[in-house]
């Protein structure tokens, strides 16, 4: 009987390494680029476990607040780093050349030299990027942030270094449509506007300046939500990228362990007014807090200012902001790529 059981447990080990693959991710994005390495157990049902997932903090969108390109160094650094992490998912992670996907964020797209980047990463790795467009990017989102149930009464909006995207769904003759939102200002790129108003390079100056720029902001995100004006009614937003992740962190002091996890609005203006006035106690913190210092080492505290900044403003402009519930989506950081990755898996071809 043991030896029945045994061979029964064999089979089953035997049949899920056969049906599981690895398959590994490479996203390029303004603030930092990110890897995921997906255990995927069937691609038909979208069942898989993020095996790994890591970030290099090598900021590539500076120069699109400067001059509205990539800096040659930043491609070359950018380059070095896909290389780097491309041999790791191919020696280490042991995954085929084929279930490997780098693609570069819509934030990264605004720049008006994004050929040269696709042309270094070629030369490094011999495979073709893709620089997907805002709209796709946030539909991606919306599928991997929000709960299906909550496709209809909610909308994604998502802070990234380079730009903030979202979108939400509407029934259409029994389909869900995506309609998509977007605003060309990000952490990365509101910090290098605010710093070129200023000529002393403090903080104080900087809070000054940006509290001058916020209405050119408040019209920015108004502009984003009119476009689509659906997209105000919603009951339920839900926030992810960077700056809802290092809001979350912050004030909590912990990763959330909830894949969404209600969040209150004036909670987003404390932790606000702390980066501007008591930067200090986030420095403390960080002693004994590990992820707090995964913040503070992914952020300085002008980019923190202007991420939370840019995330109250957002919600702000939304009419009736305090009767609606504000979910912070955990796989946010991950969830365009996931869902990249799996519909590259099954050949689906890419709208843009």
């Amino acid at each position: 009987m043991k030896e029945k059981i045994y061979y029964l447990l064999l089979c089953l080990i035997l049949t899920y390494s056969a049906q599981a693959q690895l398959y590994g991710g490479i996203e390029i994005g303004s603030k930092g680029i990110k890897m995921t390495v997906l255990q995927v157990e069937s691609i038909r049902r979208n069942t898989y476990d993020v095996k790994e997932f890591w970030t290099e903090n090598v900021g590539i969108a500076a120069g699109i607040g400067i001059d509205g390109t990539l800096l040659k160094e930043d491609i070359d650094k950018a380059g070095t780093v896909v290389l780097n992490n491309y041999k790791k998912m191919l020696n280490e992670y042991k995954i085929e050349d084929k279930n490997i996907f780098i693609v570069g964020s819509s934030g990264v797209g605004l720049a008006t030299n994004t050929s040269d980047l696709v042309a270094k990463i070629k030369e490094l790795t011999n495979k073709k990027i893709e620089i997907i467009s805002s709209s796709l990017e946030a539909k991606l989102l919306l599928r991997g942030c929000i709960p299906p149930k909550n496709y209809l009464n909610s909308v994604i909006i998502d802070i990234g270094g380079g730009n903030t995207k979202g979108g939400y769904a509407k029934d259409i003759n029994d389909s869900s449509v995506f309609f998509p939102i977007s605003c060309d200002l990000g952490t990365v790129t509101l910090t290098e506007i605010i710093n070129k108003k200023c000529k002393q390079k403090t903080v104080f100056e900087f809070n000054e300046n940006l509290f001058d720029y916020l209405p050119t902001i408040r019209e920015s995100f108004k502009k984003m939500y009119t476009s689509r004006p659906e997209s105000q009614d919603k009951s339920n937003i839900y926030i992810s990228g960077g700056a809802a992740w290092a809001f979350y962190t912050l004030l909590n002091g912990t990763k959330a362990e909830e894949n969404f996890t209600q969040v209150q609005y004036d909670d987003i203006l404390a932790i606000r007014t702390i980066a501007e006035n008591n930067y200090q106690r986030f420095v403390t913190n960080s002693e004994s807090n590990p992820e707090i210092k995964k913040v503070l080492n992914t952020y300085q505290q002008k980019s923190l200012i202007a991420a939370f900044n840019l995330l109250e403003t957002s919600l702000e402009v939304v009419p009736n902001i305090q009767n609606k519930k504000i979910f912070f989506a955990k796989q946010g950081q991950i969830a365009w790529l996931v869902s990249y990755v799996f519909d590259n898996a099954k050949g689906v071809k890419q709208i843009y």
